[in-house]
């Protein structure tokens, strides 16, 4: 059964640091590129960043500078660190992982930037 299970999410003020993981089946993020994206309320869902399966990445230009994605082949985790944290930057954050074939999405995590 294919899993991604997010975590990490939750308040913080501006300018402050959140990091985001993401748990995901072996069996998928072994041949995934993964990627997170985020919907704010009113909003479509937007990607945030996204890491192929050598690393190499790619990130919306609101997240360039401040959030770096990475991800940890052993413990089958990806994770984004998000930096210097603005209220435009409040949503739910989903992780998804993409074969060659499917795609599959976490159930998300909460982020709130407020003072």
């Amino acid at each position: 059964q294919v899993q991604l299970v997010e975590s990490g999410g939750g308040l913080v003020q501006p300018g402050g640091s959140l990091r985001l993981s993401c748990a995901a089946s072996g069996s998928i993020f072994s041949n995934s590129a993964m990627s997170w994206y985020r919907e704010a309320p009113g909003k479509q869902r937007e990607l945030v960043a996204l890491i192929s399966f050598g690393g190499s990445t790619v990130y919306a230009v609101s997240a360039k500078g401040r959030f770096t994605i990475s991800r940890d082949h052993a413990k089958n985790t990806l994770y984004l660190q998000m930096n210097s944290l603005k209220s435009d930057d409040a949503a739910v954050y989903y992780c998804k992982a993409t074969t060659g074939i499917s795609v599959y999405w976490g159930q998300g995590t909460q982020v709130t930037v407020s003072s």
